[in-house]
Protein backbone atom coordinates (compact mmCIF):
# COMPACT_ATOMS: atom_id res chain seq x y z
CA UNK A 1 0.00 0.00 0.00
CA UNK A 2 1.21 3.47 -0.81
CA UNK A 3 1.16 6.31 1.73
CA UNK A 4 -1.83 8.57 1.10
CA UNK A 5 0.22 11.76 1.47
CA UNK A 6 2.36 10.97 -1.57
CA UNK A 7 -0.54 9.99 -3.85
CA UNK A 8 -2.24 12.54 -6.13
CA UNK A 9 -5.27 11.62 -8.22
CA UNK A 10 -6.59 13.48 -11.25
CA UNK A 11 -10.23 12.90 -12.20
CA UNK A 12 -11.09 13.90 -15.77
CA UNK A 13 -14.91 14.05 -15.88
CA UNK A 14 -15.41 14.15 -19.64
CA UNK A 15 -18.41 13.89 -21.95
CA UNK A 16 -17.32 10.55 -23.47
CA UNK A 17 -15.21 9.05 -20.68
CA UNK A 18 -14.42 9.39 -16.97
CA UNK A 19 -10.70 8.92 -16.42
CA UNK A 20 -8.89 8.61 -13.08
CA UNK A 21 -5.09 8.87 -13.12
CA UNK A 22 -3.07 8.04 -9.98
CA UNK A 23 0.34 9.68 -9.58
CA UNK A 24 2.96 9.00 -6.92
CA UNK A 25 5.34 11.78 -5.85
CA UNK A 26 8.97 10.87 -5.21
CA UNK A 27 10.96 14.07 -4.75
CA UNK A 28 10.29 16.23 -7.78
CA UNK A 29 9.36 13.26 -9.99
CA UNK A 30 5.83 12.14 -10.74
CA UNK A 31 5.30 8.45 -11.48
CA UNK A 32 1.96 7.32 -12.89
CA UNK A 33 1.06 4.13 -10.98
CA UNK A 34 -2.58 3.57 -11.90
CA UNK A 35 -5.25 4.52 -14.41
CA UNK A 36 -8.95 3.75 -14.67
CA UNK A 37 -11.40 4.72 -17.42
CA UNK A 38 -15.10 4.16 -17.88
CA UNK A 39 -17.55 5.42 -20.50
CA UNK A 40 -19.33 8.58 -19.37
CA UNK A 41 -23.10 8.58 -19.73
CA UNK A 42 -24.34 11.44 -17.54
CA UNK A 43 -22.67 14.43 -19.24
CA UNK A 44 -23.50 16.52 -22.27
CA UNK A 45 -21.11 19.13 -23.69
CA UNK A 46 -18.97 18.93 -20.54
CA UNK A 47 -21.89 19.60 -18.15
CA UNK A 48 -23.50 17.05 -15.79
CA UNK A 49 -27.04 16.23 -16.93
CA UNK A 50 -27.56 13.01 -14.96
CA UNK A 51 -26.03 12.84 -11.48
CA UNK A 52 -26.69 9.12 -10.82
CA UNK A 53 -25.11 7.91 -14.09
CA UNK A 54 -22.08 10.19 -13.54
CA UNK A 55 -21.61 8.90 -9.96
CA UNK A 56 -21.67 5.27 -11.18
CA UNK A 57 -19.13 6.03 -13.94
CA UNK A 58 -16.83 7.83 -11.45
CA UNK A 59 -17.03 4.89 -9.01
CA UNK A 60 -16.10 2.36 -11.71
CA UNK A 61 -13.17 4.47 -13.00
CA UNK A 62 -11.89 4.97 -9.43
CA UNK A 63 -12.20 1.22 -8.66
CA UNK A 64 -10.12 0.35 -11.75
CA UNK A 65 -7.49 2.95 -10.80
CA UNK A 66 -7.36 1.69 -7.17
CA UNK A 67 -6.92 -1.87 -8.37
CA UNK A 68 -4.04 -0.97 -10.69
CA UNK A 69 -2.31 1.37 -8.21
CA UNK A 70 -2.86 -0.82 -5.14
CA UNK A 71 -4.05 2.09 -3.00
CA UNK A 72 -7.24 3.60 -1.66
CA UNK A 73 -8.36 6.88 -3.25
CA UNK A 74 -10.12 9.41 -1.03
CA UNK A 75 -9.43 12.80 -2.65
CA UNK A 76 -9.08 14.00 -6.24
CA UNK A 77 -8.32 17.03 -8.39
CA UNK A 78 -11.35 17.29 -10.67
CA UNK A 79 -11.39 18.82 -14.15
CA UNK A 80 -14.11 21.21 -15.32
CA UNK A 81 -15.10 22.22 -18.86
CA UNK A 82 -18.24 23.21 -20.74
CA UNK A 83 -19.63 26.15 -22.68
CA UNK A 84 -20.36 28.02 -19.43
CA UNK A 85 -16.62 28.59 -18.77
CA UNK A 86 -15.42 32.12 -19.51
CA UNK A 87 -12.00 33.70 -19.02
CA UNK A 88 -11.06 37.38 -18.95
CA UNK A 89 -8.06 39.51 -18.05
CA UNK A 90 -8.01 41.97 -15.16
CA UNK A 91 -5.46 44.16 -13.39
CA UNK A 92 -4.99 45.51 -9.88
CA UNK A 93 -2.73 48.17 -8.37
CA UNK A 94 -1.63 48.90 -4.79
CA UNK A 95 0.80 51.20 -3.00
CA UNK A 96 3.69 49.56 -1.13
CA UNK A 97 3.75 50.73 2.51
CA UNK A 98 7.28 49.53 3.31
CA UNK A 99 10.31 49.95 1.09
CA UNK A 100 10.27 46.33 -0.04
CA UNK A 101 7.63 44.04 -1.62
CA UNK A 102 6.62 41.21 0.69
CA UNK A 103 4.50 38.13 -0.06
CA UNK A 104 1.43 39.71 1.60
CA UNK A 105 1.75 42.63 -0.86
CA UNK A 106 1.62 40.16 -3.77
CA UNK A 107 -1.50 38.57 -2.22
CA UNK A 108 -3.05 42.04 -1.78
CA UNK A 109 -2.47 43.09 -5.39
CA UNK A 110 -3.94 39.80 -6.69
CA UNK A 111 -6.99 40.36 -4.46
CA UNK A 112 -7.26 43.87 -5.92
CA UNK A 113 -7.13 42.45 -9.45
CA UNK A 114 -9.84 39.88 -8.75
CA UNK A 115 -12.17 42.49 -7.24
CA UNK A 116 -14.36 42.67 -10.35
CA UNK A 117 -18.14 42.44 -10.60
CA UNK A 118 -19.07 38.80 -11.21
CA UNK A 119 -22.74 37.74 -11.61
CA UNK A 120 -24.25 35.84 -8.67
CA UNK A 121 -24.64 32.65 -10.71
CA UNK A 122 -20.91 32.43 -11.48
CA UNK A 123 -17.97 31.24 -9.41
CA UNK A 124 -14.28 32.14 -9.74
CA UNK A 125 -12.38 28.93 -10.54
CA UNK A 126 -8.87 30.31 -11.13
CA UNK A 127 -7.04 33.59 -10.63
CA UNK A 128 -3.86 33.13 -12.69
CA UNK A 129 -1.16 35.84 -12.35
CA UNK A 130 0.32 36.74 -15.76
CA UNK A 131 2.88 39.36 -14.80
CA UNK A 132 3.69 42.03 -12.22
CA UNK A 133 4.60 45.64 -12.91
CA UNK A 134 6.85 47.32 -10.34
CA UNK A 135 6.99 51.12 -10.75
CA UNK A 136 6.38 50.92 -14.53
CA UNK A 137 8.89 48.05 -14.91
CA UNK A 138 6.83 45.37 -16.68
CA UNK A 139 7.40 41.65 -17.24
CA UNK A 140 8.30 40.68 -13.66
CA UNK A 141 7.26 37.15 -12.65
CA UNK A 142 8.17 37.26 -8.93
CA UNK A 143 8.42 40.74 -7.36
CA UNK A 144 9.04 39.60 -3.73
CA UNK A 145 12.04 41.39 -2.21
CA UNK A 146 12.16 44.21 -4.77
CA UNK A 147 12.20 47.85 -3.70
CA UNK A 148 9.08 49.63 -4.91
CA UNK A 149 6.51 52.34 -4.36
CA UNK A 150 3.74 50.87 -6.50
CA UNK A 151 2.89 47.30 -7.47
CA UNK A 152 0.56 46.32 -10.31
CA UNK A 153 -0.62 42.83 -11.30
CA UNK A 154 -2.13 41.48 -14.50
CA UNK A 155 -4.21 38.34 -13.93
CA UNK A 156 -6.37 35.97 -15.95
CA UNK A 157 -9.64 35.11 -14.18
CA UNK A 158 -11.53 31.95 -15.13
CA UNK A 159 -15.17 31.71 -14.03
CA UNK A 160 -17.79 29.01 -14.40
CA UNK A 161 -21.47 28.49 -13.61
CA UNK A 162 -21.98 27.91 -9.87
CA UNK A 163 -24.41 25.05 -10.52
CA UNK A 164 -22.11 23.20 -12.95
CA UNK A 165 -19.16 23.39 -10.53
CA UNK A 166 -21.43 22.34 -7.66
CA UNK A 167 -22.73 19.32 -9.62
CA UNK A 168 -19.19 18.08 -10.35
CA UNK A 169 -18.31 18.29 -6.64
CA UNK A 170 -21.64 16.65 -5.72
CA UNK A 171 -20.97 13.71 -8.08
CA UNK A 172 -17.45 13.21 -6.65
CA UNK A 173 -18.75 13.47 -3.06
CA UNK A 174 -21.48 10.91 -3.74
CA UNK A 175 -18.81 8.59 -5.15
CA UNK A 176 -17.06 8.87 -1.75
CA UNK A 177 -14.38 11.37 -2.82
CA UNK A 178 -13.24 14.74 -1.52
CA UNK A 179 -12.45 17.36 -4.16
CA UNK A 180 -9.15 19.12 -3.36
CA UNK A 181 -9.59 21.60 -6.19
CA UNK A 182 -11.47 22.15 -9.42
CA UNK A 183 -9.15 22.77 -12.37
CA UNK A 184 -9.91 24.06 -15.86
CA UNK A 185 -9.26 21.08 -18.16
CA UNK A 186 -7.32 23.03 -20.82
CA UNK A 187 -5.02 24.39 -18.08
CA UNK A 188 -4.38 20.85 -16.85
CA UNK A 189 -3.74 19.56 -20.38
CA UNK A 190 -1.21 22.39 -20.88
CA UNK A 191 0.70 21.17 -17.80
CA UNK A 192 1.02 17.71 -19.34
CA UNK A 193 1.73 18.26 -23.05
CA UNK A 194 3.46 21.64 -23.52
CA UNK A 195 7.24 22.01 -23.33
CA UNK A 196 8.67 24.91 -21.28
CA UNK A 197 10.08 26.56 -24.40
CA UNK A 198 6.63 26.46 -26.04
CA UNK A 199 5.07 28.17 -23.01
CA UNK A 200 7.88 30.73 -23.05
CA UNK A 201 7.75 31.58 -26.76
CA UNK A 202 3.99 31.30 -27.09
CA UNK A 203 1.73 28.39 -28.05
CA UNK A 204 -1.95 27.56 -28.42
CA UNK A 205 -3.23 24.33 -26.91
CA UNK A 206 -6.44 22.95 -28.43
CA UNK A 207 -7.98 20.10 -26.44
CA UNK A 208 -10.37 18.24 -28.76
CA UNK A 209 -12.66 16.43 -26.35
CA UNK A 210 -15.89 14.55 -26.87
CA UNK A 211 -18.31 17.33 -25.93
CA UNK A 212 -16.13 20.46 -25.96
CA UNK A 213 -13.08 21.93 -27.68
CA UNK A 214 -10.94 23.83 -25.15
CA UNK A 215 -8.44 26.52 -26.10
CA UNK A 216 -5.62 27.79 -23.89
CA UNK A 217 -3.01 30.28 -25.13
CA UNK A 218 0.31 30.43 -23.28
CA UNK A 219 3.08 33.02 -23.57
CA UNK A 220 6.00 34.03 -21.31
CA UNK A 221 5.27 30.89 -19.23
CA UNK A 222 1.82 32.22 -18.33
CA UNK A 223 -1.70 31.64 -19.56
CA UNK A 224 -2.98 34.54 -21.65
CA UNK A 225 -6.40 33.42 -22.82
CA UNK A 226 -8.90 30.59 -22.31
CA UNK A 227 -11.99 29.62 -24.27
CA UNK A 228 -14.38 26.65 -24.37
CA UNK A 229 -16.32 25.81 -27.54
CA UNK A 230 -19.32 23.49 -27.08
CA UNK A 231 -18.44 21.34 -30.12
CA UNK A 232 -16.34 18.18 -30.10
CA UNK A 233 -15.88 14.56 -31.13
CA UNK A 234 -19.53 13.70 -30.45
CA UNK A 235 -20.56 16.10 -33.22
CA UNK A 236 -18.27 14.18 -35.61
CA UNK A 237 -19.88 10.89 -34.55
CA UNK A 238 -23.34 12.36 -34.96
CA UNK A 239 -22.46 13.60 -38.47
CA UNK A 240 -21.31 10.09 -39.44
CA UNK A 241 -24.48 8.53 -37.97
CA UNK A 242 -26.70 10.90 -39.98
CA UNK A 243 -24.60 10.86 -43.16
CA UNK A 244 -24.22 7.06 -43.32
CA UNK A 245 -27.57 6.24 -41.64
CA UNK A 246 -25.78 4.14 -39.03
CA UNK A 247 -26.49 3.62 -35.28
CA UNK A 248 -24.50 6.00 -33.03
CA UNK A 249 -22.43 3.21 -31.42
CA UNK A 250 -21.46 1.89 -34.88
CA UNK A 251 -20.75 5.46 -36.10
CA UNK A 252 -18.29 5.86 -33.18
CA UNK A 253 -16.53 2.61 -34.15
CA UNK A 254 -16.38 3.64 -37.82
CA UNK A 255 -14.91 7.03 -36.80
CA UNK A 256 -12.20 5.42 -34.65
CA UNK A 257 -11.32 2.67 -37.13
CA UNK A 258 -11.66 4.31 -40.55
CA UNK A 259 -12.18 8.03 -39.79
CA UNK A 260 -10.10 10.55 -41.73
CA UNK A 261 -10.29 14.30 -42.23
CA UNK A 262 -8.52 14.34 -45.61
CA UNK A 263 -10.61 12.69 -48.34
CA UNK A 264 -7.94 13.35 -51.04
CA UNK A 265 -5.53 10.88 -49.39
CA UNK A 266 -7.93 7.95 -49.71
CA UNK A 267 -7.98 5.66 -52.71
CA UNK A 268 -11.35 5.37 -54.47
CA UNK A 269 -11.17 1.57 -54.10
CA UNK A 270 -11.07 1.68 -50.25
CA UNK A 271 -14.43 0.48 -48.93
CA UNK A 272 -16.08 0.31 -45.49
CA UNK A 273 -19.02 -1.75 -44.31
CA UNK A 274 -21.86 0.18 -42.65
CA UNK A 275 -24.25 -1.91 -40.48
CA UNK A 276 -27.93 -1.37 -41.26
CA UNK A 277 -30.44 0.02 -38.77
CA UNK A 278 -33.55 -1.84 -37.63
CA UNK A 279 -32.52 -5.18 -39.13
CA UNK A 280 -31.62 -3.80 -42.57
CA UNK A 281 -28.73 -5.36 -44.46
CA UNK A 282 -25.19 -3.89 -44.09
CA UNK A 283 -24.01 -1.69 -46.99
CA UNK A 284 -20.60 -1.19 -48.55
CA UNK A 285 -19.56 2.44 -49.09
CA UNK A 286 -16.42 4.22 -50.25
CA UNK A 287 -14.18 5.40 -47.38
CA UNK A 288 -13.89 8.76 -49.15
CA UNK A 289 -17.41 9.60 -47.92
CA UNK A 290 -16.02 9.65 -44.34
CA UNK A 291 -13.49 12.30 -45.35
CA UNK A 292 -16.22 14.35 -47.00
CA UNK A 293 -18.29 14.20 -43.78
CA UNK A 294 -15.52 14.81 -41.23
CA UNK A 295 -13.38 17.40 -43.03
CA UNK A 296 -16.02 20.22 -43.12
CA UNK A 297 -16.89 19.68 -39.44
CA UNK A 298 -13.22 19.80 -38.34
CA UNK A 299 -12.73 22.93 -40.46
CA UNK A 300 -15.77 24.50 -38.78
CA UNK A 301 -14.43 23.76 -35.26
CA UNK A 302 -10.97 25.17 -36.08
CA UNK A 303 -12.46 28.23 -37.82
CA UNK A 304 -14.58 29.04 -34.73
CA UNK A 305 -11.48 28.67 -32.51
CA UNK A 306 -9.49 30.90 -34.90
CA UNK A 307 -12.27 33.52 -34.78
CA UNK A 308 -12.02 33.56 -30.97
CA UNK A 309 -8.21 33.98 -31.17
CA UNK A 310 -8.64 37.00 -33.47
CA UNK A 311 -11.41 38.42 -31.27
CA UNK A 312 -9.06 38.27 -28.27
CA UNK A 313 -6.20 39.84 -30.28
CA UNK A 314 -3.95 36.83 -29.65
CA UNK A 315 -3.09 35.93 -33.27
CA UNK A 316 0.56 37.10 -32.95
CA UNK A 317 1.26 35.44 -29.59
CA UNK A 318 1.52 31.81 -30.79
CA UNK A 319 5.04 31.89 -32.22
CA UNK A 320 5.83 28.22 -31.58
CA UNK A 321 2.56 26.99 -33.12
CA UNK A 322 -0.34 24.76 -32.15
CA UNK A 323 -0.56 21.64 -30.01
CA UNK A 324 -3.59 19.37 -30.45
CA UNK A 325 -4.56 16.98 -27.67
CA UNK A 326 -7.65 15.12 -26.46
CA UNK A 327 -9.24 11.96 -27.91
CA UNK A 328 -10.32 13.56 -31.21
CA UNK A 329 -6.69 14.57 -31.92
CA UNK A 330 -6.09 10.88 -32.78
CA UNK A 331 -8.26 11.22 -35.89
CA UNK A 332 -6.29 10.79 -39.11
CA UNK A 333 -5.49 14.11 -40.83
CA UNK A 334 -6.53 16.44 -37.96
CA UNK A 335 -3.11 18.10 -37.75
CA UNK A 336 -3.16 18.72 -41.52
CA UNK A 337 -6.56 20.44 -41.31
CA UNK A 338 -5.36 22.56 -38.36
CA UNK A 339 -2.20 23.61 -40.23
CA UNK A 340 -4.22 24.67 -43.29
CA UNK A 341 -6.71 26.72 -41.18
CA UNK A 342 -4.26 28.40 -38.77
CA UNK A 343 -1.21 28.46 -41.05
CA UNK A 344 0.96 27.49 -38.07
CA UNK A 345 3.16 24.45 -37.32
CA UNK A 346 0.98 21.87 -35.54
CA UNK A 347 1.82 18.76 -33.53
CA UNK A 348 -0.06 16.14 -31.56
CA UNK A 349 0.34 16.57 -27.79
CA UNK A 350 0.99 13.56 -25.53
CA UNK A 351 1.75 13.62 -21.77
CA UNK A 352 5.43 14.27 -21.04
CA UNK A 353 7.71 14.79 -18.02
CA UNK A 354 6.39 11.76 -16.12
CA UNK A 355 7.62 8.31 -15.10
CA UNK A 356 5.91 5.02 -14.25
CA UNK A 357 3.28 3.76 -16.69
CA UNK A 358 4.48 6.01 -19.50
CA UNK A 359 3.46 3.56 -22.28
CA UNK A 360 -0.09 3.31 -20.94
CA UNK A 361 -0.74 7.07 -20.78
CA UNK A 362 1.25 7.95 -23.93
CA UNK A 363 -1.94 9.04 -25.66
CA UNK A 364 -3.61 12.46 -26.19
CA UNK A 365 -6.83 11.19 -24.56
CA UNK A 366 -5.04 10.92 -21.17
CA UNK A 367 -3.51 14.43 -21.34
CA UNK A 368 -6.10 16.02 -19.03
CA UNK A 369 -5.94 13.25 -16.40
CA UNK A 370 -2.13 13.34 -16.25
CA UNK A 371 -2.20 17.16 -16.29
CA UNK A 372 -4.53 17.19 -13.25
CA UNK A 373 -1.99 15.07 -11.34
CA UNK A 374 0.83 17.45 -12.35
CA UNK A 375 -1.26 20.49 -11.39
CA UNK A 376 -2.03 18.89 -8.01
CA UNK A 377 1.66 18.17 -7.39
CA UNK A 378 2.63 21.76 -8.25
CA UNK A 379 -0.12 23.46 -6.24
CA UNK A 380 -0.28 21.26 -3.14
CA UNK A 381 0.99 23.89 -0.73
CA UNK A 382 -0.59 26.91 -2.45
CA UNK A 383 -3.47 28.71 -0.78
CA UNK A 384 -6.00 27.75 -3.40
CA UNK A 385 -9.72 27.81 -4.04
CA UNK A 386 -11.24 24.80 -2.26
CA UNK A 387 -14.80 24.30 -3.29
CA UNK A 388 -15.48 21.61 -0.66
CA UNK A 389 -14.70 23.88 2.30
CA UNK A 390 -18.29 25.10 2.25
CA UNK A 391 -21.43 24.66 0.28
CA UNK A 392 -21.32 27.12 -2.63
CA UNK A 393 -24.86 28.27 -2.07
CA UNK A 394 -24.07 29.07 1.58
CA UNK A 395 -21.11 31.13 0.42
CA UNK A 396 -23.28 32.99 -2.08
CA UNK A 397 -25.81 33.74 0.69
CA UNK A 398 -23.00 34.95 2.98
CA UNK A 399 -21.72 37.20 0.22
CA UNK A 400 -25.23 38.64 -0.31
CA UNK A 401 -25.71 39.27 3.43
CA UNK A 402 -22.36 41.07 3.54
CA UNK A 403 -23.40 43.27 0.61
CA UNK A 404 -26.71 44.15 2.27
CA UNK A 405 -24.91 45.08 5.50
CA UNK A 406 -22.58 47.36 3.54
CA UNK A 407 -25.53 49.03 1.79
CA UNK A 408 -27.46 49.53 5.06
Amino acid sequence: MHGQEEIIVGLDIGTTKICAVVGELSGNDINIIGIGTHPSIGLRKGVVVNIESTVQSIKKAIEDAELMAGCEISSVYAGIAGGHITGFNSRGIIAIKGKEIAQHDVDRVIDAARAVAIPMDREVIHVLPQEFIVDDQAGILDPVGMAAVRLEAKVHIVTGAVTSAHNIVKCANRAGLDVCDIVLESLASGEAVLADEEKELGAALIDLGGGTTDLAIFSNKNIKHTFVLALGGNNLTNDIAVGLRAPLAEAENIKKTFGTCISDNIGSDEMIEVPGMGGRKPRKLSRQILGEILEPRMEEIFTLVQREIYRAGMENVMASGLVLTGGSALLDGVTDVAESIFNLPTRQGKPRGIGGLVDVVNNPMYATGVGLVMYGARNQSANKFRIRDANIFNRVMTRMKRWFKEII
